[in-house]
């Protein structure tokens, strides 16, 4: 199932951005063995809700005892990929660092996720999305003109400028070991990642246009038909009207004379113009009006909210009792699919090790190297 259909990677276990590109590996077809510790480790909720631990099965596995370690070690002379999460040269103290494994299989992906990276002033130092956001410069892009920054939760550092980088560096280095016979270490650090997502606007501001002031760009909610507006009933609906075209439909449906867009200096009562329309009618009235027309407006929903737009396409579905968004991207030849809900920590100790050819498991449970959940 899936393009990755017979790839075999190893996960050992942390938070956040490395969970969710293992996620992705996995219903991309992967078969990822996630090892935990015993108990498993910090989660937002119990262990059937940390969605990003779907699609694999877990071995609890306790990384302190050597005889583990060695499982680690045999399951990596098997695997195709190891992902890690840990700080810089945790992996190296516990004796599965890239060397070690390359070693064992050369032809190894060894993908390493952090904020800060391997190296620099800051790679020992704790940190979180939002400082790695702050540094890379895309924290100060959001928000609004003469207001502070706004967090965008952790979607994008943890996950545009972690996981994702992430998984195109493990695909790309697969890809290249599968032609050389010869693996090789991905570095993805959300620092990185993040920095990397503003080169449009990088480019912009080299130009001239694209101001470093907050909320007075084209796509920083300066232009008032690139913004979100508040409905009658207290709902919001965004309108990215950049086109020429599209802008006149705006103006068009909403039935109002409004001033030159195309001079900033109208920027201000042309919003207020805007916000004043659309406070007139709720937001179920506005999705209708606007609904299939290229005016480029659309109702904010809240998470996992319900639209036929989504309904059609099966974007977010009902498994195991809990609404989560279906994989993405699609394919046509070779499909994929929830298969496995998320585990408890080592729920599938016996019957995943045995899968990868481990035999001595009665006794790695009984020394407490292993445990089954």
């Amino acid at each position: 199932m899936g393009p990755l259909e017979g790839v075999r990677v190893v996960e050992l276990a942390g938070l956040g951005p490395a969970p969710f590109a293992c996620m992705m590996l996995a219903e991309l077809g992967a078969d990822v063995l996630r090892i935990e510790r015993p108990g498993g480790g910090l989660a937002m909720g119990p262990p059937e809700l940390e969605l990003v631990n779907r699609g694999r099965r877990s071995v609890a596995l306790d990384l302190k005892n050597p005889a583990a370690i060695d499982v680690v070690r045999r399951l990596v002379a098997q695997a195709d990929v190891l992902v890690e999460g840990f700080r810089p040269g945790v992996a190296e103290r516990l004796g599965v660092g890239p060397d070690d494994c390359h070693a064992l299989n050369p032809r190894l992906v060894y993908g390493r996720m952090t904020g800060w990276g391997q190296d620099g002033p800051l790679a020992q130092s704790a940190g979180h999305d939002i400082d790695y956001l702050a540094l890379s410069g895309a924290l100060h892009l959001i928000g609004r003109a003469g207001g502070p920054p706004q967090v965008p939760a952790n979607l994008l550092g943890d996950f545009a400028g972690g996981s994702l980088y992430l998984v195109v560096g493990v695909l790309a280095a697969l890809h290249n070991a599968q032609r050389t016979g010869e693996g090789q270490v991905v570095d993805a650090a959300i620092v990185d990642g993040s920095a990397h997502l503003t080169t449009m606007l990088l480019g912009a501001l080299a130009g001239g246009s694209w101001k470093q002031e907050r909320g007075t760009n084209l796509l920083d909610t300066g232009a008032p038909f690139y913004d979100v507006y508040e409905t009658a009933d207290g709902k919001h609906v965004a309108v990215g009207a950049i086109e020429p075209q599209f802008y006149a439909e705006l103006i068009s449906k909403l039935g109002i004379e409004a001033p030159d867009r195309y001079d900033p200096a109208n920027w201000p009562e042309l919003h207020k113009v805007l916000a004043e329309t659309f406070r007139q009618r709720p937001q179920d009235e506005w999705t209708e009006l606007f609904d299939g027309s290229d005016a480029c407006v659309s109702p904010v929903l809240p998470l996992a909210g319900d639209h036929p737009h989504l309904e059609a396409r099966g974007t977010f579905v009902d498994k195991d009792g809990v609404r989560q968004a279906a994989p993405a991207p699609r394919f046509s030849r070779t499909p994929t699919t929830l298969d496995r809900p998320p585990a408890k920590a080592g729920q599938h100790t016996r019957e995943a090790l045995a899968d990868w050819g481990i035999t001595d498991i009665d006794g790695l449970i009984e020394t407490g190297a292993a445990v089954q959940n």
